[in-house]
């Protein structure tokens, strides 16, 4: 293959989970003094706490809100959510991707609730006005991780809402502003934005949703990795850095290293910015570029971290959806096979495309350098389409 562009990406690492380490990591960077150690000994609970006090800080969340590390990344934070605090009211459930149709699943399938699921495909939002957030509680994903589609605010939801909301902000945490006046529930795990390691997931408490607990008990026996409470009252050692099980205190470190980065970068308004002028390089080669296009088909709803792409090169189209998804997944393999992009093909439920993180740890100058590559690659994989026919 001829004409390579001539600059490669310094890191070739654009996966949507987990996603690229922080500029300049390194192991040796990350404290050890916790490891080997148990995470009860006083310098074990410190760092814990240390982890969620520097969160709270970097996501200005409020005082009055509770922060807890718990088990299974993100899934398991939703998961403690839906279980120990569904079913005292009707519940309006959100789906316009994977992940959300999975918290669809749980209420519909196995909780067997009064649901009701309001959807969109790939590429759009659900008509929001729909949603009754005053009298019914609310689960939904702030961002879309597999279909690239966020919404844009909260303002949709009513200020003297009666339910709780619940909200899977994985991909959006330390990239996307988070209303959380208007959130009762936010989980997120290490591994998206500030590119830490994966098993641990966060779940932040409004003072309604500890109200729920403390006065709602489920239908349903809970796990013990799912009990908040005790006695009626709220566990608050989960939210002091007594986890409900053994953490990894490696990973401990290493989110801490990216929440102090986070901090020399400008916090979650320097955050922000990052991943703004990131989506940005990627949107603005996608306006200039034919054969490509944004998945999300509203720019106003369209993600800065998951940015999802779809081939539309009326050529390729006009042969069918399996030439689109034999080109997409070309393009992947070809740019893996040199070294300039990892993990980027589209989620496997979502249409077949590419899905190329932009979050804060990833440089501007990477995406920068890369597409050329994509245009490469494309190239190459458009000509053997012609070839064989």
């Amino acid at each position: 293959m001829t004409n390579l562009p001539a600059a490669r990406p310094r890191a070739p690492f654009f996966s949507s989970g987990p996603c690229a380490k922080r500029p300049g990591w390194s192991l040796q960077n990350l404290k050890t003094d916790s490891l080997g150690r148990s995470h009860r000994a006083k310098l074990g609970k410190a760092r814990l706490k240390l982890a969620i006090d520097l969160t709270r800080e970097v996501l200005e969340v409020p005082a009055d809100y509770r922060i807890g590390i718990v088990p299974a990344s993100d899934t398991g934070a939703v998961e403690i959510a839906l279980w120990s605090m569904l079913g005292a009211r009707p519940v309006d459930m959100l789906a316009w991707e994977s992940f959300g149709e999975g918290w669809v699943t749980d209420v519909v399938k196995q909780l067997k609730l009064d649901a009701r699921v309001i959807t969109a495909g790939y590429g759009e939002l659900p008509d929001l006005s729909q949603v009754d957030t005053k009298n019914r509680d609310v689960v939904f994903t702030w961002n879309g991780t597999t279909s690239g589609v966020r919404v844009p605010n909260a303002d949709w939801i009513a200020a003297d809402r009666e339910g709780l909301t619940i909200c899977d902000a994985t991909s959006a945490a330390f990239a996307q502003k988070l209303d959380f006046a208007k959130l009762d529930v936010v989980t997120f795990s290490w591994q998206k934005v500030l590119g830490g390691e994966a098993a641990h997931g966060m779940l932040i408490l409004s003072p309604r949703a500890v109200e729920r607990l403390e006065t709602y008990k489920p239908a349903w026996p809970l796990p013990k990795i799912f009990r908040m409470t005790k006695g009626g009252k709220l566990i608050e050692g989960i939210f002091q850095g007594e986890t409900i099980n053994t953490p990894s205190m490696l990973a401990v470190e290493d989110y801490i290293d990216a929440l102090e980065w986070a901090q020399s970068v400008g916090g979650q308004k320097g955050l922000i910015a990052k991943a703004d002028a990131n989506a940005k390089v990627l949107l603005d080669w996608v306006a200039k570029t034919p054969w490509i296009a944004n998945l999300a088909k509203d720019p106003g709803t369209a993600s800065n971290t998951s940015v999802c792409l779809v081939v539309a090169d009326p050529d390729v189209v006009a042969k069918g959806p399996e030439a689109v998804a034999q080109v997409a997944k070309g393009i992947t393999t070809a740019l893996e096979k040199e070294g300039v992009a990892l993990d980027i093909g589209a989620y496997r439920d979502a249409p077949p495309g590419l899905r190329i993180w932009c979050g804060a740890t990833v440089e501007q100058s990477d995406l920068e350098a890369l597409t050329p590559w994509l245009d490469w690659a494309f190239a190459q994989e458009k000509a053997k389409l012609a070839k064989a026919a």
